[in-house]
């Protein structure tokens, strides 16, 4: 049996054929305000299947956090509260905008705290994101009643969970911003890409035009704007690839769920995201590693399981944030989690042998550690 990996593109001959048909257009790119023929499908798709009133596509996860930001004016001075236990680049987009991230405790679903969003929210807080981590939806309800409270805005970090729902609707239909990602191990792949949504009108134009330089027709900067346009190429991969979200997104449940049974009463490990109020997409499949995780990853990355760590250092005791002196947040969740979350394989290409062959060495390695 061949090596596992935590998640692989999921590529096919339409996905081929879209990409030559762009190549032999020679209209690689488009500069215009609504973009391309297959940004524009692309972006019909995706609102579409989340229900959201605009989808605006952008050239990377980041570029769609950060363009959001910007879309809601939040400059220095300004803080916007994050979890700590999540990808940099939730934190590294803040500080692009010469912001102030806020980093808050997570639950011991490693979604981010309401509780501890009230204690750290201030007259200078603009925003939250909050992180639908490992596929997952936050309490999208309580942190909205927070952020309407006081004045804020959500901007959610979707990156992991792309067709994910919260309380029968999915994740990206929101006033405020959605935020996805297109990378080549996510949900949906364009190598590199990412996408906003949002039911906003204004907010919708605005987005459109920091995408492009400011511009809306031809070279008329009217705002501040960079290039984060997505090229045809890119968003043609996208597009069809929008067209199998169903079939990867049932693929992992499929084999989430075997390896929920073949696992399940095994001692020294428990499944976290579990609430049934919201449908994972598993994203990756992560566990609570009660003893000795580390050992445990080493000894199914030894049998040809590609289990990962994520993540094994909070964004705050990064070095970058560690000299802005974010080292000793008080995050107890945050500290427990890095000791004893582990992933697990169970993308689309995985196949029911495979999970088998997981559980069982997973066993086996919790038994030795």
């Amino acid at each position: 049996m061949g090596f596992i990996p935590i998640n692989k593109p999921v590529l096919g001959e339409k996905e081929k054929r879209a990409v030559r048909d762009v190549l032999d257009s020679g209209l690689l790119t488009d500069a215009s305000f609504e973009g391309g023929k297959n940004v524009r499908e692309f972006e019909r798709k995706l609102a579409s299947h989340i229900g959201a009133k605009h989808a605006i596509a952008v050239n990377s996860g980041t570029a769609a956090l950060q363009t959001s930001l910007m879309a809601y004016n939040v400059k220095p001075g300004d803080e916007v509260i994050i979890p700590a236990f999540t990808f940099e680049a939730t934190a590294n987009v803040v500080v692009a905008c010469n912001a102030r991230p806020v980093f808050a405790d997570i639950q011991s679903d490693y979604t981010i705290d309401p509780r501890d969003i009230k204690k750290k929210i201030t007259k200078r807080t603009k925003a939250i994101i909050p992180v639908h981590l490992y596929g997952y939806s936050v309490d999208l309800d309580e942190i909205r009643e927070i952020a309407e409270a006081n004045s804020v805005r959500v901007i959610e970090d979707a990156a992991e969970a792309l067709g994910a729902e919260y309380r029968g609707a999915q994740i990206g239909r929101t006033a405020d911003s959605a935020c996805f990602s297109l990378y080549a191990t996510k949900v949906i792949t364009s190598g590199e890409g990412g996408a906003i949504t949002t039911d906003d009108d204004g907010l919708a134009e605005k987005l459109r035009m920091m995408r492009n330089h400011g511009m809306k027709e031809g070279y008329d900067t009217r705002i501040l704007g960079y290039n984060f346009r997505l090229p045809e190429v890119s968003a043609a991969l996208a597009s069809v690839q929008m067209d199998r979200l169903p079939e990867f997104i049932a693929a992992r449940r499929r084999n989430a769920a075997a390896l929920t049974e073949s696992i399940a009463g095994t001692r020294g490990v428990s499944m976290r995201q579990t609430k049934t109020d919201r449908k994972n997409i598993w994203y990756l499949y992560t566990l609570q590693v009660e003893k000795a995780r580390d050992r445990v990853n080493e000894a199914l990355r030894a049998k040809g399981i590609g289990s990962a760590v994520y993540w094994k250092t909070p964004v705050n005791r990064m070095k970058l944030y560690q000299d802005m002196g974010y080292a000793d947040e008080k995050l107890p969740q945050v500290y427990d989690a890095v000791e004893h979350v582990l992933s697990l394989p169970v993308h689309p290409e995985v196949t029911e042998e495979q999970v088998g062959f997981i559980a069982s060495e997973l066993k086996t390695a919790l038994k030795s550690a």
